[in-house]
């Protein structure tokens, strides 16, 4: 008999359960319809094939970037321009990174010349950094001023977004200590 009423009293629980949840999930359904839903997590088509070293919730931003393979040209970019100090130490940023991929579509005579330059190098890295951190909701019809101190847009819906009407964020949302970081497929170009 004792049982019985255990299986009875289970049962009813999980009807109790099933119907607000049921009910709740209809809701939803018809409410994203209604709009178009922004990721939560990362996303992109690129994520699954970002090999990640480790979790990087918990590292200042230039260390989170070395953590992925796929970003070594920017990392070693950043260094040769002495950036790695002052990216870490801002509170909140945003980094559109360019992956090692966006790098091979600079001519090697520009990148060249680019490295050699420190005080070009610098404008052209810090004209991926906003000094706030960017959600995914932001991202459809976005306009930021970058820590070099031009504006930089993004635009699109879903889970694909473009930088500047030109580079596609092929994931995003990665999270850092200091940093929301977008994986990009282009390096930007800060206005002449």
């Amino acid at each position: 008999m004792r049982f019985t009423r255990m299986r009875t009293a289970r049962a009813t629980w999980a009807a109790l359960v099933a119907v607000p949840l049921a009910l709740g999930g209809l809701t939803s359904q018809s409410h994203a319809q209604d709009a178009s839903p922004s990721p939560s997590g990362t996303f992109g088509p690129g994520c699954s094939s970002l090999s990640q070293k480790a979790d990087t919730a918990r590292d200042k931003v230039v260390e989170a970037a070395a953590a992925y393979p796929e970003l070594s040209q920017l990392v070693a970019a950043t260094v040769r321009a002495r950036l790695g100090g002052t990216l870490d130490g801002k509170p909140d940023v945003t980094v559109f990174a360019p992956n090692d991929q966006a790098f091979k579509k600079v001519t090697a005579s520009q990148l060249a010349a680019l490295l050699k330059n420190e005080g070009q190098l610098k404008k052209v890295l810090t004209y991926h950094v906003v000094d706030q951190r960017i959600a995914p909701d932001q991202l459809s019809k976005g306009s930021f001023t970058t820590v070099e101190g031009s504006k930089l847009t993004t635009s699109g819906s879903g889970s694909h977004f473009k930088v500047n009407g030109k580079a596609n964020i092929v994931c995003g949302n990665i999270k850092a200590a200091n940093a929301t970081i977008y994986v990009i497929d282009a390096v930007l170009q800060p206005p002449s």
